[in-house]
């Protein structure tokens, strides 16, 4: 199988990393605007040069391949699925934007290919976890996911350094999200719901934050009480951001905020990603139980490259999915994240060696 990944920056590339290993994949070809990409180590893939606002390049590349990956930034998605689904070719991407996932849920139901936005971390494994451990129970009182893609260290007031899609991380603060309470649907405030959460011995703080539930208000309602996601980070954070966005005001001004971060916050190399997915809820006997999963990912040298944990995270999600793809595993049209198996996705090379125990 052939396949395209449009955006060619630190996700894209380490996407093509992994698939530089797989045997279901043949080829990789990179899209991007830029020219400066670059390839060494990976043998299977092949570099062009698309502007997807281009709508002639755009289309010609995607006829070219067997499925579409974007790791673009989320506002270009629209129009990467649209000509996917006109060229009746699978998509998949990494997005957190709730808009964005239900105007690919609309394209979706016309096409006969395969549609499956928010793969990667969060959303993607995160609600492959959540959706597995509460379809284990027969009554689910409650359903928990956190997740936190963190520097190692941090001596700034924000105890928090970049390590993943600026612009990305700035939405899911900013938009209101979605949850479960009383078994009904509820939206969410971004940055609100605070509470602290104690991993090994390292405390942490958990905020609302939107996108990462993914499709599975939907899929539980009525069926779980209480279901809902939240971004961890170290304590303090969300205080400065709340100051920041609220009120400063800054909100509405997603692209000038996007832009201080750019300039002003470092990238970090040294990071980690805390996964946490708590269930508690009645078996098929009655008996009250909980279950967890709960990991500390850390990043690797993959083909020569060296990949910090949020980009071996989340391209080991989306590497996950395409291999059950390729294997006839996912169905026509719209696919949730959470009607993935947990034991067919640690199955696969990337989800096994990245999430498996």
């Amino acid at each position: 199988m052939k396949i395209g990944i449009v955006g060619a920056g630190k996700v894209g590339a380490t996407i093509a990393t992994l698939l530089e290993s797989s045997k279901f994949c043949t080829g990789v070809v990179l899209a991007d605007a830029r020219t400066n990409i670059d390839l060494s180590t990976l043998k299977k893939s092949k570099f062009k040069q698309v502007d997807v606002n281009e709508t002639a390049q755009l289309a010609a590349f995607v006829k070219g391949v067997d499925a579409v990956v974007s790791a673009a930034p989320y506002f270009l998605n629209k129009a990467i699925a649209s000509t996917c689904a006109k060229a009746g070719i699978s998509y998949f991407d990494l997005t957190e934007d709730v808009e964005t996932t239900a105007f690919i849920r609309e394209l979706a139901a016309k096409s006969k290919a395969t549609f499956m936005p928010q793969c990667g971390l969060a959303p993607g494994a995160i609600n492959i976890v959540g959706g597995s451990l509460a379809s284990s129970l027969e009554q689910v009182r409650l359903c928990e996911m956190r997740v936190g893609a963190l520097p190692g260290d941090a001596s700034n007031q924000m105890k928090y350094y970049l390590s993943w899609s600026t612009a990305g991380l700035i939405n899911e603060y900013c938009q209101v999200g979605e949850a479960l309470f009383g078994g009904k649907h509820v939206t969410t405030m971004p940055l609100d719901g605070m509470e602290r959460i104690t991993i090994d011995g390292t405390e942490y703080e958990a905020f609302n934050t939107s996108g990462g539930v993914a499709t599975m208000c939907e899929t539980f309602a009525g069926k779980v009480q209480e279901l809902n996601y939240k971004t961890m980070r170290y304590p303090g954070h969300r205080d400065l951001m709340k100051f920041l966005l609220h009120d400063l005001n800054l909100a509405p001004r997603q692209e000038l905020v996007t832009q201080i971060f750019d300039q002003e916050v470092p990238l970090t190399e040294n990071d980690v990603v805390v996964f946490y997915v708590n269930v508690v809820g009645r078996d098929a006997h009655g008996g009250l139980k909980q279950r967890s999963f709960i990991k500390k990912l850390y990043g690797a040298v993959i083909e020569g490259r060296k990949l910090n944990a949020i980009q071996l995270t989340t391209a080991a999600g989306i590497v996950g999915v395409l291999e059950l793809f390729a294997k006839k595993k996912l169905g026509p049209g719209f696919v949730k994240q959470e009607s993935v198996s947990l034991k067919d996705f640690l199955g696969t090379q990337w989800g096994g060696r990245v999430y498996g125990k």
